[in-house]
Formats: structure tokens, C-alpha cells, sequence
């Protein structure tokens, strides 16, 4: 990422934390071509001035954005399969598609867009973002709590043992993990394990694959190439030697 480019995250506050992983901000000061940002597992309603407030599904592959000089954005980024409660649609219906919040929540995403367009400072983005988002009224249901083991062992789990502690048959979790995150379980399990993989490689002064390989759970170094190159468009060395890489996640 540029030196020119500031991304922040901030924690949610309490009481958020097994719904929003964060909240963030970026600028620009320069224009920003290529921005790829990686599959995550997770939705995030985000805001532009250009483009207002926007739902963007759980994705695929990478996808590239560009900004141009003094581009702001925010938003926040839901847990995996966690954003259905608060969008009032299935996440599944959402996948691989950035739609208008205005489609999903009607007169209310109207409301919060033009006290959006008020704010001062990227803090107070957030925290208008953050405050227009209604509070759950009940604890995670069983299936979310199993999405949420997946997303805590990052991919690396037994999905008939994480099954059977919500109830259900795999070919019941199979639909109903799609339905509430966007990603059938195996699908959700290999993204989130290619998080893991980046994440590490992040960490590293000089990402020894092999190893980030093994410790993301993967059978072998092979392996995880593939996962790179369906999810990232290429080998984990030409990935990471991109300066322009995505959202940190």
C-alpha cells in the first residue's frame, strides 16, 4: 500500500465484537490504481461520497478498485456470517454483488447517508456508521456460533464435528452456513484459511511459504498455490511482491 494511503481499523466498542470485526477508514492523497482487495469471509456496508452507502457480499476472488486524489471510505466489516441479522437478507443472496444499502434497508439507509455526508473527520464517519446500525436483540443462533468456530480456527476445522455441536446434519449446516454467511462451509473453511495464510505472510520480514503453508493448514505448499491463484489471481510469491495489495484483513 502506498505511503500515501492510510487504512485504520477500529474495534467496534463493547458488545460488538462477535457481530463487527471493525470499523475502518482510508485516504487517499494520491490516486490509487489496481487497489485489490482479497476475499475475507466477511460482508462490510461501505461509504463513499461518491458512491454513497453501499453492501458489499462476501467475495470470491480479489477484486481491484480505483481512487482517485482525496477519496475517503469507511465502513464496517461484519464477523463471518454474522451481517444477516442486521441486513434483513441473506448474505448467500449477496455473494460476489456491491449493492445500494438503500435496496436492503430502504428510508433508513437514506436517513444514515445524509448525516454521513455532515460528518467532519474520519472518526466521525465511523461512529455515524456505527451508530446506524441497530443492535441484536438476541444472542448469535446456533449456526452462527458455528460460524464463528470456523472463523476462530481459521478454516482449519472439522466441519462434521462443528455440525453436530449446532444440530445438524452437514447437508443442513451446508445450506444453512451458505445462507447466513455467503459461502457453503468448505468454501467458507478455504477462505478463511487463505486469510490466515496472507495474514501470516503479512507478519513475516520474508514469507517463508513452506511454512506458512503448514501452518495454515494446508496438505502441503502445492496446495496453497492453488488456493492463491483462485482467490488472488496468482502465485503467493507475485501476490506479495504487489505493492498494491488489499485492505488488510
Amino acid at each position: 500500500m502506498s505511503n500515501s494511503t492510510q487504512y485504520r481499523e477500529t474495534r467496534p466498542g463493547p458488545g460488538w465484537d462477535r457481530w463487527i470485526e471493525c470499523a475502518w477508514t482510508m485516504e487517499t492523497a494520491e490516486e490509487l490504481r489496481g487497489y485489490a482487495v482479497r476475499p475475507d469471509g466477511c460482508l462490510d456496508i461501505v461509504w463513499s461520497a461518491a458512491d454513497g452507502l453501499r453492501v458489499v457480499g462476501a467475495m470470491t476472488a480479489e477484486q481491484r478498485y480505483n481512487f482517485p486524489v482525496g477519496a475517503l471510505g469507511a465502513g464496517v466489516r461484519f464477523q463471518p456470517g454474522m451481517a444477516g441479522r442486521f441486513l434483513g437478507v441473506a448474505p448467500a443472496e449477496l455473494t460476489d454483488h456491491i449493492v445500494p444499502l438503500e435496496d436492503v434497508w430502504g428510508a433508513p439507509a437514506c436517513e444514515l447517508e445524509e448525516r454521513l455526508r455532515q460528518a467532519r473527520t474520519p472518526g466521525e464517519t465511523v461512529r455515524l456508521l456505527l451508530q446506524g446500525i441497530p443492535k441484536p436483540e438476541s444472542p448469535p443462533s446456533p449456526v452462527q456460533r458455528a460460524i464463528e468456530a470456523i472463523s476462530a480456527e481459521h478454516g482449519i476445522s472439522d466441519l462434521e464435528r462443528i455440525a453436530q455441536h449446532a444440530n445438524l446434519s452437514m447437508r443442513q449446516f451446508r445450506r444453512r452456513c451458505q445462507e447466513e454467511s455467503g459461502l457453503a462451509p468448505k468454501h467458507l473453511s478455504r477462505v478463511l484459511r487463505f486469510r490466515y495464510a496472507c495474514q501470516l505472510a503479512e507478519r513475516a520480514e520474508r514469507p517463508e511459504w513452506s511454512g506458512i503453508a503448514a501452518e495454515a493448514g494446508y496438505f502441503d505448499q502445492a496446495h496453497l498455490i492453488r488456493d492463491f491463484h483462485e482467490f488472488a489471481g496468482g502465485p503467493p510469491m507475485a501476490v506479495f511482491s504487489n505493492t498494491a495489495a488489499g485492505l488488510p484483513g
